[in-house]
């Protein structure tokens, strides 16, 4: 997993909860806690700082990770507006996410695995995301879902109906923009 992640964790942690808790986090976790944004780190330090702050936060995983999406993103805005920029809305943004920001996004961070989202669109404006992920953090895909429609000033309501971390054969995520519905 690549830097740039675990830097966007120890800020939206250390923002809402001060530095002192992510170096506890880095303690509980038992991790080097030195990232280097384009540096690639093992997927089991990311797990073991998640499980670290539910711990800490009385959280579940899912929680802490769709929390730390949602919460990522004006700093991502901020470290790329680019990407950002160019949309007029958290529904262009997500139909940019394959084609365009994680192409982006590999160029950057070479060796970058992003998920990908096959997506479909439906009534009234409403998308489906089919996620792929062999990580399968789609709980922290949701949070970033979320963040998109703060970002925009949007009113989303995303539904994850289907979870391979409950029994499913895949994760099937739902967007639909109340005020579009007839």
């Amino acid at each position: 997993m690549k830097g740039i992640i675990f830097n966007l964790l120890q800020d939206v942690v250390s923002q809402h909860h001060g530095e002192d808790v992510w170096d506890d986090l880095i303690d509980a976790a038992q991790v080097d806690g030195v990232y280097t944004s384009a540096g690639s780190y093992p997927d089991e330090d990311m797990t073991a700082l998640v499980n670290a702050a539910g711990a800490k936060l009385g959280l579940s995983s899912a929680e802490v990770l769709r929390w730390f999406g949602k919460e990522a993103m004006p700093h991502l805005a901020r470290l790329f507006p680019g990407f950002f920029d160019e949309h007029v809305s958290a529904r262009t943004f997500v139909l940019g996410v394959n084609d365009i920001i994680h192409f982006e996004v590999r160029k950057i961070y070479v060796g970058a695995e992003c998920p990908h989202f096959h997506i479909r669109e439906g009534a009234n404006g409403s998308l489906s995301l089919d996620y792929r992920s062999t990580r399968r953090l789609c709980a922290l895909g949701q949070g970033f879902l979320e963040g998109a429609g703060a970002h925009y000033g949007e009113d989303l309501d995303v539904q994850h109906p289907q979870c391979i971390d409950r029994g499913d054969d895949r994760c099937i995520f739902h967007v639909h923009w109340p005020r579009f519905a007839a």
